[in-house]
């Protein structure tokens, strides 16, 4: 009796090949050519890509945001999708991509002021993949003795084996009833 390899076993072998290894650094590369310079400490660990992200989003009133800054952080293709809810009830979600938030949610960050810092996390990674829950709060200034919004934002994260890429931002609002969970609060 001849007995077969296992599908996954099988596509696995079919996907492991010096040509798929030479593509995929072609693709790195090919990333890294579309999108402005990073500054090094932007991107050299997943801590520093977060820093950089909301640090590049907040600022005072009438600042202008340093949106080359922000593009050097997303790779290709990014997403950013803030999620809602429509009168009635039912979610609803936008996808943007970096050009398009910064035509959509720049000019107001800009005009009322906005400072967003993370305020908990939750980490899960496979190899070169990341998946981070970041809770988040938001205030107009600095000063301000509460925020006017919290919430929560998914990013996804890529290391190229060089540096680390936002490949995708998707939020939630917190709302009276859906508070952000206490497991993703930095203790105090």
């Amino acid at each position: 009796m001849r007995r077969s390899l296992p599908l996954a076993l099988f596509v696995g072998t079919l996907l492991i090949t010096p040509a798929h290894v030479a593509a995929q650094q072609s693709a790195a590369r090919d990333t890294a050519r579309t999108a402005p310079a990073a500054r090094p400490a932007d991107v050299e660990s997943i801590d520093a890509i977060m820093r950089a992200v909301y640090d590049v989003i907040s600022g005072p009133a009438g600042q202008a945001r340093d949106w080359n800054r922000f593009r050097s952080l997303m790779a290709p293709g990014a997403r950013l999708i803030p999620t809602g809810k429509q009168p009635n009830g039912a979610g609803v979600l936008r996808v943007w991509t970096a050009e398009e938030y910064i035509a959509n949610a720049g000019p107001q960050l800009e005009r009322s002021g906005f400072f967003e810092r993370e305020i908990g996390r939750k980490l899960e990674r496979y190899g070169n993949v990341v998946h981070l829950m970041s809770a988040y709060d938001s205030k107009r200034a600095l000063n301000d003795p509460a925020p006017f919004a919290r919430g929560v934002n998914s990013f996804q994260l890529f290391f190229d084996g060089t540096r680390w890429w936002v490949v995708t931002i998707y939020w939630e609002a917190e709302t009276p009833g859906n508070p952000i969970p206490p497991a993703l609060l930095f203790a105090k």
